[in-house]
């Protein structure tokens, strides 16, 4: 796992219309990630979201970074939205087996739940117990969409399983709490007005540079990236959060 420190990314690097806004025009799709790593030390993966990769896929995306740079995978949608958090063990079992081999370059595993599961209370323990028992050597961040979530007895379950609460950011009414419930704070910008497509003001990532540096003085690891990959708009924001914040 990476030191105590601020790292800023976007959510991914592959996009297309992103050429000749942050990629060179000519530059081939191969080498966008050895590009973006020239500026960003992170990113989260979005793809293994929709389609687990190959392992071989991923030891590639590995070999073409530097050292110290670090991937935050999302958890397969079969697990969090089609399985609804039942019957964990397979799914786990297969996502681990691809990502493993670069363990040593992951940061937390984000776990982003559907908007129509609510919580349960007894499935939610299982599950916590299970990732400490099997993954324990793995972070872990959970993004929920349902209100049901937003009580103190999940708050506190999440902090004694050491499982990161991710503050989620947007203009549609996500579910937004500024809870702390391990020692790496987990954050996601997707969008001030329309989502994925609208860019955030000087202003407001003036405030959040604010308690991001409060978060850090007191000890915590910040995982911080941008969703609003629209028009090259999350790269304009993780730039000017980065020079905020003083981070080359």
């Amino acid at each position: 796992m990476a030191d105590r420190k601020i790292h800023i990314g976007t959510s991914g690097w592959s996009y297309k219309d992103w050429k000749g806004i942050f990629y060179p025009e000519k530059m081939k799709a191969s080498d966008w990630l050895t590009f973006y790593a020239e500026h960003f030390d992170t990113t989260e993966i979005n793809s293994s979201f929709y389609r687990m990769p190959t392992a071989e896929t991923v030891l590639n995306w590995a070999a073409k970074v530097p050292e110290g740079f670090t991937f935050c995978p999302k958890m397969s949608r079969f697990l969090t939205h089609m399985k609804k958090l039942n019957e964990p063990e397979e799914p786990l079992r297969r996502f681990f087996e691809v990502f493993a081999p670069i363990k040593h370059q992951l940061g937390p595993i984000l776990l982003q739940l559907p908007p129509f599961l609510k919580c349960n209370r007894d499935k939610l323990t299982y599950f916590f117990e299970l990732l400490k028992n099997r993954y324990g050597e793995y972070d872990f961040a959970l993004e929920v969409r349902h209100d049901t979530w937003m009580e103190k007895d999940v708050i506190d379950l999440m902090r004694q399983y050491n499982i990161a609460w991710v503050i989620s950011q947007s203009g549609v009414g996500f579910p937004y709490e500024e809870h702390i419930t391990s020692k790496h704070i987990y954050f996601r910008f997707h969008g001030p007005r329309k989502l994925y497509a609208s860019s955030y003001s000087d202003e407001m990532l003036k405030e959040y540079a604010a308690k991001f540096r409060k978060w850090h003085k007191a000890g915590h690891t910040l995982w911080i990236y941008f969703n609003n990959d629209w028009y090259g708009y999350g790269i304009d924001n993780a730039n000017t959060l980065k020079k905020m914040l003083k981070i080359k």
